[in-house]
């Protein structure tokens, strides 16, 4: 049997669909598996036990042979049985209608449902209207339709030796030790500046975690993130406060960082999700986002949010232009949730069960 997923556009919801990915091994166990997915968010999976191929597919790649038309040819001549699709994109639908997959599961949305062969009908309130439904449920509903076992809604990376290599360069170019325990701070999103907390606020909360816990403070940034991560540094004016702004950038690296530290405070964003995947404690600021969409079910995080009149919007820039539901986030509140949640995480690792 041959099957594909179309995965999501996002590298956070991207984690949040390796439940699925698993119980679709453990239900399909003898079959070949590949996973159509941007370039960009590829690397989140690599090293996933559950995975044959990957398939890099952007329609407007740079790489001319991860565009449709390649696409298209490669899934009619490997013949898919099934295709699984995660977003409920109508150009993924489509794609698995073209490439000739025999059976389509997917939800019924954006006028798609003519293109699967099983449609799943989304949870609406009386009003019609989408109900906050958590990501990983969501997906995890296809593989049930499916009649696949899930064991979890455990979210799950791995990380191969080429990660954990540029991870330990990076710590002795940072100069952080083996032996200490390091926190990584992360800003920013691919959602819009709405989700971003205030880089004076992360560098206050950066100099104090140096300073009273007396940890190291790494800032994990992507491309688009560098100069706010080197704004943070420079901010907390701590030489415990590093960042990987000057560092070669990678998810990779991103992943093996975040695997090895104590604790991480984060937007709403991506990387977020890293510290589920891995079992590190957590605490996500969120603003103009429901926590009902992305709750993971991870046993050590704290979810922190400042009510506001006109939020959570779900809007990528504020509206209104004042940004109240992240200003209004303080650092002093964030920095007690981050310190209870370091407490337990060092405690856990001075008395491992």
């Amino acid at each position: 049997m041959r099957i594909v997923v179309f995965a999501p556009n996002l590298i956070g919801d991207t984690v949040m669909a390796t439940p699925t990915l698993r119980a679709l091994r453990a239900g399909h166990p003898g079959a070949e598996i590949a996973v159509v997915i941007r370039p960009n968010v590829a690397p989140t999976l690599e090293a996933s036990p559950w995975i044959d191929r990957i398939i890099p597919f952007h329609h407007k790649a740079a790489d001319p042979s991860h565009r449709t038309g390649p696409l298209l040819r490669r899934m009619r001549a490997d013949r898919f049985d099934l295709a699984v699709l995660l977003p409920n994109s109508f150009r993924s639908a489509l794609l698995a209608r073209l490439g000739g997959a025999r059976r389509r599961v997917g939800y019924a949305r954006g006028g798609r449902g003519v293109l699967l062969t099983d449609r799943l009908e989304p949870r609406r309130d009386a009003k019609g209207d989408y109900i906050p439904t958590p990501i990983v449920e969501y997906y995890l509903a296809l593989a049930k339709h499916l009649s696949c076992p899930v064991d979890s809604m455990r979210l799950e990376l791995f990380t191969t030796d080429r990660d954990e290599l540029a991870a330990d360069r990076a710590w002795e170019r940072l100069g952080f030790s083996s032996a200490d325990p390091v926190v990584c701070l992360n800003t920013g999103g691919a959602f819009g500046p709405a989700k971003s907390w205030p880089t004076g606020h992360f560098a206050t909360l950066a100099r104090r975690l140096a300073e009273e816990p007396g940890v190291s403070v790494l800032v994990v940034c992507g491309p688009g993130e560098r100069d706010a991560a080197r704004e943070i540094v420079a901010k907390s004016a701590h030489p415990r406060v590093a960042s990987l702004a000057d560092e070669p950038m990678s998810l990779g690296l991103s992943k093996a960082c975040v695997k090895r530290s104590a604790l991480m405070v984060t937007t709403d964003s991506g990387p977020r999700h890293f510290a589920a995947a891995f079992g590190v404690p957590v605490v996500s600021l969120f603003g103009p986002t429901h926590i009902a969409w992305t709750r993971t079910h991870h046993p050590h995080a704290i979810h922190m949010q400042q009510p506001v009149p006109c939020g959570p919007c779900q809007k990528g820039t504020c509206p209104l232009g004042h940004h109240r539901c992240m200003i209004e986030l303080s650092p002093d509140a964030v920095f007690r949730a981050a310190v209870g949640l370091l407490d337990r995480s060092l405690a856990g690792r001075r008395n491992p069960r």
